[in-house]
């Protein structure tokens, strides 16, 4: 299932500081991760785009869009949902902001909160972590590292 993300919800839920620098790469190096473990695809939307920069950016299986001002990141998720049109219902919708949580019900898209989508990351990496003996590829440095951006030791 892919999902729709409000990026400045998500980011304190995660564990980082908005006011923290590169915040948003930060998070979508997360999301990124989550994306090669899960299988799955992700449409993160940020306020604040600033001009003369780009409006969006791909990164592997994340699509970064930065709204500019005069514009909200929820207002963009909602015309998302709204150009899904029916196929909508095959996507979840992260925030916790109640205006977007209910336009994803009303698009018949799942809707999770950023606190309960915080936690599937980290049961994700947990997993990861789990399985380091028998999955040759999983780095410890690098699952140690993510557990430890979730507050995990």
């Amino acid at each position: 299932m892919p999902f729709l993300i409000d990026g400045h919800n998500l980011i304190p839920k995660a564990g980082f500081k908005l006011a923290d620098l590169d915040v948003e790469d930060a998070l979508i190096e997360i999301l990124q991760k989550f994306c090669r473990l899960r299988r799955t695809s992700i449409e993160v939307y940020f306020d604040g785009g600033i001009p003369g920069q780009p409006s969006r950016g791909n990164f592997g299986n994340v699509s970064a869009f930065f709204v500019r001002k005069g514009r909200t990141a929820d207002e963009a998720i909602e015309k998302r949902l709204q150009v899904l049109g029916k196929t909508a219902r095959n996507w979840a919708v992260v925030s916790s902001d109640r205006r977007v949580q209910m336009a994803a019900r009303e698009a018949h898209a799942r809707s999770i909160s950023s606190e309960e989508f915080s936690n599937f990351i980290m049961e994700a990496i947990k997993e990861e972590f789990g399985n380091q003996e028998t999955d040759p590829s999983s780095d410890p440095d690098d699952v140690a590292m993510w557990l430890k951006e979730f507050g995990e030791e």
